[in-house]
């Protein structure tokens, strides 16, 4: 069995047939619940609606257009009063608040990033071990990670053996057969932040 189209083109095209085929073939069909007459009828009425829809489309493609380029000429013509009133008043942010605007928003200097969180040994082997760590809670957003460590007996202060743009790093060419300590810490351009908790391996 067929069917019935979803399309409206085409469930206009199958109307027309219906209408056609039973005025053809009325000894076939002598009385369908709609007759063809008001089976056109419809189909005009769909049509010239159809038509009216298409041609409103057009019409508010067209508006829109014009819309869009009367809010570009209003942009235009309040930047040019904004810009005037920012040198009347020498961006006077109190001043210029009377007109809706406002002056330069003070930039926030950078702080210095905070402490990395849940530094974590993810996998070791002969002389190399990758870590990998939380970014900071607080503080400034870290441009850089630098990962240091020293012999967990020594007290001497602790090198710097990896650098990582990311939350992890693999570290090759590690001493062997001690016991090494390592920290990781976020840096920016305002400095550093202090070292994460610290992780132990052997290697």
């Amino acid at each position: 069995m067929a069917s019935f189209p979803i399309e409206e083109e085409k469930i206009f095209t199958l109307g027309q047939a219906m209408s056609s085929g039973f005025k053809d073939n009325t000894d076939t069909y002598p009385a369908p619940p709609v007759d063809p007459a008001t089976l056109d009828a419809a189909l005009a009425t769909f049509s010239a609606k159809r038509d009216a829809a298409v041609a409103a489309q057009a019409k508010a493609a067209e508006a829109t257009v014009e819309k869009q380029e009367a809010l570009q000429d209003l942009t235009s013509k309040m930047k040019a009063d904004l810009r005037y009133a920012e040198q009347a008043v020498n961006s006077d942010d109190t001043k210029l608040k009377a007109i809706g605007w406002g002056g330069p928003k003070e930039k926030t200097p950078l702080a210095a990033p905070g402490r990395v969180r849940d530094l974590a040994i993810m996998e070791e082997g002969d002389g190399t071990i990758r870590l990998a760590w939380k970014k900071p809670a607080d503080g400034g957003k870290p441009s850089a990670y630098e990962v240091r460590c020293r012999e967990r007996t020594g007290n001497e202060p602790r090198r710097i053996v990896g650098v990582s743009m990311t939350t992890e790093v693999a570290l090759t060419g590690q001493e062997r057969g001690k016991e090494l300590e390592y920290v990781v810490l976020a840096k920016n351009k305002a400095g550093e932040g202090p070292e994460s908790n610290a992780v132990v391996a052997v290697l």
